[in-house]
């Protein structure tokens, strides 16, 4: 199968998203970014680390537990910030890409997000996804793998004022985010690969993630 560049569609969209947004928008989104780096929010567990065990409902309301997928072979978790997130999009198509080389490497995918079941359901079906999508409301997973901040005010503003209606996607007034992270966790379930980062732009190609599940 032709895979696409994640990369290459990021900076696709960024190069059109700075064409069409007010340059004082575009300062103060980079000062949420730059704040978050330098805060101790959302850095996230490292390799070597245990994984924390979690069971979360998927797009159709099935619970499913990290436990019950790791005794089927290592696992690729990955937290996004939800199906309103364009960067977030291309990663999961990105990943389905790539699905026939994970089943062959004998893994799972598993994603992520603080969106209710329906709106995940909503994510899954738009990108097309035949892999495990998983409802965190309230980000109580998220928050123990150390991924969860707060979106300061100016930039809740910012997005309210795009139309995101992120209270009801998240069934939640919290304005609280996962920082967008990548586990490759092995089946005794320490993780062996992590690719955690303050920018939401800032992602790891998914062909990278596969080739360094292969070599475990």
């Amino acid at each position: 199968m032709t895979t696409t560049n994640m990369r290459e569609q990021y900076n696709e969209y960024i190069s059109k998203f700075k064409e069409k947004t007010p340059q004082e928008i575009q300062d103060m989104m980079g000062k949420a970014i730059e704040e978050l780096a330098k805060s101790d929010d959302g850095k996230g567990l490292r390799a070597g680390e245990k994984a924390p065990n979690f069971t979360l409902p998927d797009a159709t309301g099935k619970e499913i537990q990290l436990e019950d997928m790791l005794k089927k072979g290592p696992v690729i978790l990955t937290f996004y910030r939800g199906g309103w997130c364009p960067y977030c999009n291309m990663e999961l198509r990105a990943y389905q890409q790539l699905m026939e080389d994970i089943k062959e490497a004998g893994a799972e995918l598993i994603a992520v997000s603080p969106q209710t079941p329906d709106a995940s359901l909503s994510t899954k079906e738009k990108n097309e996804l035949d892999y495990v999508v998983l409802s965190d409301e309230g980000n109580k997973v998220a928050d123990e793998y150390k991924l969860v901040y707060k979106l300061p005010p100016y930039l809740v503003e910012i997005y309210k004022g795009k139309g995101l209606d992120l209270e009801k996607a998240n069934d939640s007034d919290s304005w609280t985010l996962p920082v967008s992270a990548t586990y490759i966790i092995k089946q005794d379930g320490t993780i062996a690969y992590e690719y955690t980062k303050a920018d939401y732009k800032d992602r790891v190609e998914p062909s990278e993630v596969v080739e360094k599940l292969k070599s475990l």
